[in-house]
């Protein structure tokens, strides 16, 4: 399968959609993006695994597992027990590929936001308190600088299994979105 980049056409239509990336890439804006753009169901994978308490649900396999047999969604490539089952039905993954500045400064920036806000994530969970970067080696900054090259190594080893278009810079993103993204299709319907 081929890697393609933000100007290249799309050789079918994205019906089953993943977007890869960091963590502070954009993924959950350009899954909204791109549902909103294709008419897509949109599933948080977050919300569908976090509970109360930042525990892991038990069903989240299983709801993966059913919302995946659906012909039409867009949804993050994340979390390892649950990623074979969402490739096998991925017509489309799209990799935010952006340089690690960019995606650090995001994460950074919205961590401090969501923290200072107290803004609730899912099932009533917050930012954990800042000063715990240093104490929590799960904490989402660190988490987000440690899985910088791994992501990308694992995102790369994709391109034989399935189309993936890599978005490296916002520019790029905007330009696949009003560019092959809301084009595709387009020439068969006339």
């Amino acid at each position: 399968m081929p890697l393609l980049g933000p100007a290249d056409p799309l050789p079918h239509v994205p019906r089953r959609v993943l977007v890869a990336g960091n963590a502070g890439a954009g993924k959950s804006t350009l899954c909204l993006r791109i549902a909103r753009s294709r008419d897509l169901r949109r599933v948080e994978l977050d919300s569908l695994y976090w509970g109360p308490r930042w525990t892991p649900r038990p069903e989240f396999a299983a709801e993966v597992a059913a919302f995946a047999q659906e012909d039409l969604w867009v949804t993050e490539y994340q979390y390892k027990d649950v990623r074979p089952v969402l490739l096998r039905r991925a017509d489309t993954v799209v990799w935010l590929d952006h340089p690690f500045t960019t995606v650090m400064t995001r994460l950074v920036s919205r961590t401090v936001k969501r923290r200072a806000a107290r803004v609730e994530l899912w099932n009533g969970n917050q930012e954990s308190p800042l000063w715990s970067v240093f104490t929590d080696p799960g904490h989402i900054l660190r988490w987000g600088w440690k899985s910088y090259r791994r992501n990308r190594a694992r995102v790369l080893a994709l391109a034989g299994e399935v189309v993936v278009v890599r978005l490296r810079g916002q520019a790029q993103v905007e330009r696949w979105l009003a560019g092959p993204l809301a084009s595709v299709g387009e020439e068969r319907a006339r």
